[in-house]
């Protein structure tokens, strides 16, 4: 099965682009979706969160991700404590399902792949492109979070030049969604003729 890495910077698109392909029934796997199960009262990650950070990131019984990430991106160690536990154990749930799929080829939502060195797990890398003042608006307009949050995330991002000189493919997020279909659908089509070639 041919493994296609979808990645992008915060604001960019990218859950707008897996949903078009999983219309496609391509299979999908999201790093952030994982993440979250992996978090889940009684979890393992679940319970080593609460004995790091205490209560203070409790809320009903359950992680209060909004304080979580406030934490995180105010303190460089307590960021680098996070990833040093959840990363090893996504990635490791990713190569589970992967090896459960069938199918010609699936896409893996990875937003922080190229941050983590992790694009070796992948075939090929599509990258979601949009201009940082689009990201900016997009992740207010969702997310409520202030200019200061926004930067602090998009500061520990890959830059924009670092994404598009990795990517194998991109897809530019500029334009309406039959635009974005379109270039799916072109997308859809190459990664099919991809899977069949011999290796």
């Amino acid at each position: 099965m041919l493994v296609v890495g979808l990645t992008g910077g915060i604001g960019c698109g990218k859950s707008t682009v897996a949903k078009l392909f999983a219309a496609r029934g391509v299979p999908i796997l999201d790093a952030d979706v994982i993440a979250r199960e992996l978090v889940e009262p009684g979890q393992p990650a679940f319970e080593a969160i609460k004995r790091h950070f205490g209560t203070t990131v409790l809320k009903d019984g359950t992680l209060d991700r909004g304080k979580l990430r406030d934490i995180v991106f105010s303190d460089p160690e307590q960021k680098r404590w996070l990833e040093d536990l959840l990363h090893p154990l996504v990635y490791s749930e990713i190569s589970r399902r992967i090896a459960t799929l069938a199918g010609p080829y699936c896409i893996v939502v990875v937003p922080l792949l190229l941050e983590t060195g992790q694009k070796h797990i992948v075939d090929r890398l599509l990258v979601v492109d949009c201009p940082e003042d689009v990201q900016r608006q997009r992740v207010k307009l969702r997310d409520g979070l202030s200019d200061a949050q926004i930067q602090k995330i998009i500061a520990s991002q890959s830059s924009r030049a670092e994404r598009l000189a990795a990517a194998d493919d991109v897809i530019e997020n500029v334009a309406d969604e039959s635009s974005l279909s379109d270039r799916v659908d072109e997308l859809h089509r190459r990664y099919l003729a991809l899977s069949r070639a011999p290796i």
